[in-house]
């Protein structure tokens, strides 16, 4: 076994003289049954926004602090030793930004040695342990706590969570390890693995306490003094810690071996292969069943060293930071006080998409949404629909009954057009027609203030061309939204050469009140997102053409690990949909879009692909889809893998060269946020980078240096 006493972790101490790092503080607390409890409080001196986190020289930092107690306790000068954190903030895991620095085989393993080393002291100190985790605690944060004899947990904690895998690693300092041999298998996948594959899915204190992985819950207002008392008690033996959720030998021999076959199962069927994390987190949970600590901790420790030195690690923090940082300071965004106060929407439209705009902004802008259409039939079905996604929201709990009631209240509907004439913000939601937009847009100027902003949702049309009747095209900007509206975190905000900075500033601000993140393009067809998947498409469709069986065409970009194949996404976003943006990509650029008859025909017949009930997609036919095959060799997945490749290669570095976005790092982000490219790949620039596409079709690298792991 690891002798982690004997390994020297200078190399990663001294490659960390820039680190923040987080003292940890100690102070004596007299126990109200007698004795000392050392209280040692994680804290980096930065405010609520700069959490605690764990860089090597914090680790030395606590590893110190530990030693000193365990002497004290062998003095039989303290009872208990107790670690907590500032106010709010238990800690954010792992300092990322240092991770990533140290990202060679050799100083990875280091890293999670030296995170178990320093750990493992929580339970060898020769008195009772405990971590009252007061606040946010997230990854190697969550691993002081389960290091940690017993546990306490602040009900109102901001969110709990193992993100490891959302960011292409493991639970490394003891999770993989600890968590099933505490709170079992099934619900030890949920958190390791399917929760941050969920959007990086946090955990409420509620369901932290239910599944076992704290032993009590106290209250924000007295929680320190609670949990010293409820300290007291265990350590006099008055309190008595039951943990029924620690599995049994049963559990292992059969319900372990289960869980982990289904698990495996539904990620193929849901992300395919390409993301090792997910799936050596199945494998370290899966060895758990041994419940040996210490051979638990070597495994972890190779299985970091080879992740975070990985490809995959690379892309996945280069990913986070820039939906981190980048989309929070949007490039070319004018100053913020340009921004106009919005103080009541408008919404042209009634239909679906127009409905969950008008929910959107009253949710949470918390200001009076005007809903119109054509008749009043129309504007009636779209607040029903808006009052049931409310009750639905009051039902889940989203929404309390006042909020329900008062999002409700600020939602209204007419065919009067002239209730527009106080809003400062309009936004068109019609058909995606040219002359219809131009259209609503003449009936509305004339209507509302000079200052009050157009907005319009399209998402392929030229945004300049829909303005260009307007009085004041300098108030025009392009404003597009994701389906589902709720959901999707990217805005598209189009500016066109009229586009004036308050109007900018107002839209930007407008997407942060959201909850969106914005990436400012150009308006050239099908901006970012729908640029790039209509090259997708048209591969996809050129295949089938070539006579190539659906089947073969929705594997062929599995190594991608895209959430879903070109087919199946045609299916979400609707056939008729994706044949009109092929059409308007044809249309703009004729002789680098591919047109294919196929995809009309396909959208001729209503409803999605046939799909088995393991989400494998079937041969057309059998949907009732006639395809026309005009060429007579199919081709190979490797085949079309590599055209899709070379043909987003070729087309970003197009759009660079016309400034669409004003780096490659915003292409990045409009995929990740907008169609689901994958962390693990970095978005497209950084995987075209990898497998040799940026040279073979775009003459050289988006990056230098190259987003890749350690070689």
């Amino acid at each position: 076994m690891t002798d982690y006493s004997k390994i020297d972790f200078s190399p990663i101490i001294e490659a960390s003289a820039d680190e923040v790092v987080t003292e940890s503080y100690v102070r004596d607390v007299a126990l109200p049954s007698g004795g000392v409890l050392a209280l040692i409080t994680l804290d980096n001196g930065r405010d609520h926004t700069r959490p605690n986190t764990l860089g090597p020289r914090t680790l030395q930092g606590l590893e110190r602090v530990l030693d000193e107690q365990r002497s004290r306790a062998a003095a039989g000068e303290i009872r208990a030793v107790a670690i907590t954190g500032k106010p709010f903030i238990f800690a954010a895991g792992a300092d990322l930004s240092k991770v990533s620095t140290l990202a060679t085989e050799q100083n990875a393993r280091l890293m999670a040695q030296y995170g178990h080393r320093v750990l493992g002291k929580l339970g060898t100190l020769g008195v009772p342990s405990f971590a009252f985790v007061n606040g946010l605690a997230l990854g190697g944060a969550m691993e002081i706590a389960l290091n940690s004899d017993y546990r306490t947990l602040d009900a109102s904690a901001a969110a709990l969570a193992f993100p490891e895998v959302f960011l292409g690693i493991i639970p490394g300092w003891g999770g993989a390890t600890l968590v099933p041999n505490l709170i079992g298998i099934e619900k030890a996948l949920e958190i390791i693995v399917s929760n941050p594959l969920k959007n990086n899915r946090m955990l409420k204190p509620k369901q932290a306490y239910e599944m076992g992985l704290f032993d009590a819950m106290f209250g924000a207002a007295s929680f320190l003094e609670q949990s010293i008392a409820w300290a007291d008690g265990v350590i006099a033996g008055r309190t008595k810690v039951d943990r029924p959720n620690v599995p049994g030998k049963l559990e292992r021999l059969t319900k372990w071996p289960a869980a982990i076959k289904i698990a495996r199962d539904t990620l193929k069927a849901r992300i395919g292969t390409a993301a090792k994390a997910p799936y050596v987190a199945l494998d370290l949970l899966s060895a758990a069943k041994d419940n040996d600590i210490e051979r638990g901790f070597e495994r972890e420790d190779e299985a970091l060293a080879q992740l975070i030195s990985s490809d995959q690690f690379a892309a996945s923090i280069y990913a986070f930071d820039l939906v981190q940082k980048r989309a929070k300071r949007p490039a070319g965004a004018p100053d913020r006080e340009l921004a106009r106060p919005v103080k009541k929407v408008g919404v042209i439209g009634a239909g679906l998409m127009a409905s969950q705009f008008a929910l959107l902004f009253a949710r949470k802008l918390r200001v009076p949404v005007l809903i119109t259409d054509l008749d009043q039939s129309r504007v009636d079905k779209g607040l029903d629909y808006i009052r049931g996604e409310i009750d639905k929201m009051q039902e889940k709990g989203r929404l309390s009954a006042d909020d329900a009631n008062q999002v409700k209240a600020l939602v209204s509907g007419t065919t009067d057009k002239t209730l527009y004439a106080d809003c400062d913000w309009v936004i068109e939601a019609v058909f995606e027609e040219l002359g219809v937009k131009q259209q609503v847009f003449a009936e509305i100027e004339p209507i509302i203030s000079p200052e009050a902003i157009l907005a319009t949702n399209t998402s392929s049309l030229s945004v300049e061309e829909i303005g260009a009747n307007l009085a004041h095209p300098e108030r025009l900007v392009g404003f597009h939204f994701f389906n589902p509206v709720a959901v999707m975190p990217l805005i598209e905000v189009v500016k066109v050469p009229a586009t004036d900075d308050p109007t900018l500033a107002t839209a930007m601000a407008v997407a942060k009140k959201l909850g969106k993140s914005a990436v400012i393009t150009a308006d050239r067809p099908g901006f970012v997102v729908n640029r790039l998947l209509a090259k997708v498409m048209g591969e996809a469709a050129r295949a089938l053409d070539e006579g190539t069986p659906l089947p073969v065409v929705e594997r062929a970009l599995a190594p991608i690990g895209l959430p879903m194949g070109p087919f199946e996404l045609i299916d979400l976003v609707g056939w008729k949909v994706a044949a009109h943006v092929q059409d308007t990509m044809v249309h703009a650029f004729p002789d680098r879009f591919y047109a294919s008859e196929n995809l009309h025909r396909l959208a001729e017949v209503d409803g999605p692909l046939v799909k088995t009930k393991l989400g494998k997609v079937e041969d057309l036919s059998k949907a009732g889809r006639k395809v026309v095959v005009l060429g007579k060799t199919a081709v190979s997945e490797e085949e079309i893998l590599r055209r899709v490749e070379d043909e987003l290669a070729g087309e970003i570095r197009i759009m660079l060269d016309e400034g669409v976005v004003a780096a490659a790092e915003d292409i990045d982000l409009c995929l990740i946020l907008g169609a689901g490219w994958p962390f693990q790949a970095g978005g497209a620039t950084p995987y075209l980078d990898r497998v040799g596409a940026s040279e073979r079709a775009a003459g050289g690298a988006f990056h230098d240096p190259r987003i890749q792991g350690a070689r």
